[in-house]
């Protein structure tokens, strides 16, 4: 039987989304040509994989037991597309990095280890989580937690940092140095649950009301304006330095607060011959002995 791979990794995102519309959001395409498609497939395959509803779409026995031999199925191509690719070409490896991290030194390490292999980076925002998994990075380095499922992944620690706290250039606790939890008694706290972000509800200044709390959708940038005009406050990882750049806006040490790990996440299996290299270079120039350990904590 001939399968189109295409058309299997369409039939896994709509299974991890149980939603056409969204999954075909994710894919780039029309949600009627999305539906087609899968159609296509199931035809092929000579069942029907999906239930459908108003209110989405959901395996049926035949789709839940394709699922994970469709994983199987686009794994074992990629890996094949790899090996036949890395018979002829030099050794490649892209490197992604999450937002708020630097890794300049770290890849031009890499790079010096290794002058005849091509050593590429990508910088991942938050949507960017099935990076890895899709294969467009071979390796990401991020702040824990992780916005991604770690099934199938290695994760190695590289180092610990303290968090900051982020608020505006005028707030009562910006000349502190440095600040406890305590002083934020009166903020209602919020943490997310896929970053080491933690943002505080917004809340009324002067005669201005509280606008509404940061929504999924909204910028970096976006959010900064919220503690810039000073309706919130946020606690930042140290190496965090973006909002640094703003001079209406102040980073202020916080000395109760766990600190947050930043790691190295690649896929167990992945053959590529330069991430055992990546690891050492990143355990080296990334690793525990970084500047976090002599308390050279960032201040506005």
């Amino acid at each position: 039987m001939d399968i189109d791979l295409r058309l299997v990794r369409y039939f896994t995102v709509v299974a991890e989304y149980g939603n056409f519309g969204r999954a075909a959001t994710k894919l780039h395409l029309a949600q009627p040509s999305l539906s087609r498609q899968i159609q296509r497939l199931e035809a092929q395959l000579g069942v029907r994989l999906f239930d459908r509803s108003p209110q989405g779409s959901s395996l049926t026995d035949a789709g839940q037991a394709f699922l994970p031999r469709a994983r199987i199925l686009l794994h074992e191509a990629e890996q094949a597309a790899y090996t036949a690719r890395a018979a002829v070409q030099p050794p490649t490896i892209t490197v992604g990095c999450a937002e708020g991290l630097v890794i300049t030194s770290c890849v031009q390490e890499l790079r010096r280890r290794h002058p005849e292999s091509q050593v590429r980076t990508r910088h991942l925002d938050w949507r960017d989580t099935h990076a890895l998994a899709e294969g467009r990075v071979d390796a990401v380095i991020a702040y824990k937690p992780l916005p991604l499922p770690t099934d199938g992944l290695r994760v190695t620690k590289l180092h610990v940092e303290p968090r900051v706290l982020v608020t505006s250039a005028s707030h009562h606790l910006a000349n502190e140095k440095p600040v406890s939890l305590r002083a934020l008694s009166d903020q209602e706290l919020v943490t997310c649950v896929s970053t080491p972000v933690v943002w505080s509800t917004p809340k009324p200044v002067g005669d201005r009301p509280a606008p509404p709390p940061p929504a999924i959708d909204d910028s970096y940038e976006d959010k900064l304006e919220l503690i810039a005009t000073g309706h919130c406050v946020a606690i930042f990882p140290a190496s965090d330095r973006r909002a640094a750049m703003r001079e209406d806006i102040a980073l202020v040490p916080v000395i109760d607060i766990d600190p947050c790990e930043v790691v190295l996440v690649t896929r167990a299996d992945d053959p590529n011959p330069l991430l055992g290299s990546l690891e050492d270079v990143a355990r080296t120039v990334l690793g525990t002995a970084s500047r976090w350990e002599n308390n050279e904590l960032p201040v506005h």
